[in-house]
């Protein structure tokens, strides 16, 4: 009687629930039968009486959606070319840069640096870690580049005693007596360019890392005990107190023999350089930030602007020069200590 439907569809179920049919429409612009959710009702009349909703607009959608793909698919794979093409130039002109930069560092330039940028990226990550590695190698350059003379120098001057010593005895000495004596300044020299070549060698095996196979757990404070005992007739030969002051005890992952050497020779220096009538003080103390193993000291201290050069190998001061020693053992405490990740504070003097 009224609506658009052409005929009733056979697939409708009569007075049943309501299902998706195809129905025929009247419209002539109809290009297919309309998909609708309808329901059919048989009246008291014969009639039927059909109702039903157009669902046909996800159809539409999906072709408006579809062209808008298509269409939009050409500009954007242009634009992620250009995009790609221009990240690929801005890499390439980056990865240029470093390798000038690394051509110049492999011919021998070790002050050079990689280029390095504020952002956050993998380059910027990669050269700070590069510089940082550079740093280090030009660090450790240097100082051998020192060592040589510094060890030149310091084996010259035993082996030059040895050989005064021995010419000397070769041509005035007449009896046995003074032979022997000769031969035992000659053997004092040879100990002494001995003792050198030994701690370098040591120093050379504490910085290879070659001891962290040793490691396991170590008490601090029985450390400080043991380096105290060992130290206490010295001190009282030379007048000096020598104290420890635990606060707790603590265990740490390290090696037992090189931890104390490292506080053996702070302790070693200690009673070196304080006069009669001073104290040398070993405590330990732990807070929230760690151990804390300190060894003071009423001595003249070590100045500021030395604080960093007396880590340096054969390094003496000119006011120490006329006490014995060679200038390596806190060289040796500071390669201990970088070996075990701990940390050497020199806090100012005196006292």
């Amino acid at each position: 009687m009224a609506g658009n439907i052409a005929r009733l569809p056979p697939q409708l179920d009569l007075d049943g629930p309501v299902q998706s049919v195809r129905l025929p429409r009247v419209v002539p612009s109809a290009v297919h039968d309309a998909v609708v959710k309808a329901a059919g009702r048989r009246l008291g009349s014969g009639q039927i009486l059909v109702m039903g909703r157009n669902v046909d607009e996800a159809r539409e959608i999906s072709h408006v959606v579809g062209r808008a793909l298509l269409l939009g698919l050409l500009p954007a794979f242009c634009l992620c070319l250009l995009a790609g093409a221009w990240l690929s130039i801005r890499a390439q002109r980056r990865v240029e840069q470093v390798n000038r930069h690394v051509q110049r560092i492999v011919a021998g330039d070790l002050r050079e640096r990689l280029p390095q940028t504020q952002a956050d990226d993998p380059f910027a990550r990669l050269a700070g870690i590069v510089n940082g590695m550079l740093d280090e190698i030009e660090t450790t350059v240097n100082a051998l580049a020192g060592v040589g003379n510094d060890i030149a120098h310091d084996l010259r001057t035993p082996l030059t005693r040895v050989r005064l010593a021995l010419e000397r005895g070769r041509t005035h000495a007449t009896t046995l007596e003074d032979l022997q004596d000769v031969a035992d300044k000659a053997i004092g020299g040879i100990d002494q360019a001995l003792t050198i070549i030994t701690a370098l060698l040591r120093l050379a095996e504490i910085e290879g890392s070659r001891r962290t196979a040793g490691f396991g757990a170590v008490a601090l404070d029985e450390i400080l005990r043991r380096v105290c005992d060992v130290y206490e007739p010295i001190a009282e030969d030379k007048g000096i107190k020598i104290r420890v002051v635990i606060d707790r005890t603590a265990e740490l992952l390290g090696d037992r023999d090189l931890l104390f050497e490292a506080i053996a020779n702070l302790v070693d220096n200690a009673v070196k350089f304080t006069p009669r009538g001073g104290r040398v003080t070993l405590e330990l103390t732990t807070d929230d930030g760690g151990v804390h193993a300190r060894v003071t000291d009423t001595g003249p201290g070590i100045g500021e602007g030395e604080r960093e050069v007396v880590l340096r190998r054969f390094y003496r001061s000119d006011k120490m020069r006329h006490t014995p020693g060679m200038g390596l053992g806190l060289s040796l405490v500071a390669a201990i200590v970088k070996l075990h990740g701990f940390r050497l504070t020199i806090h100012p003097g005196p006292g």
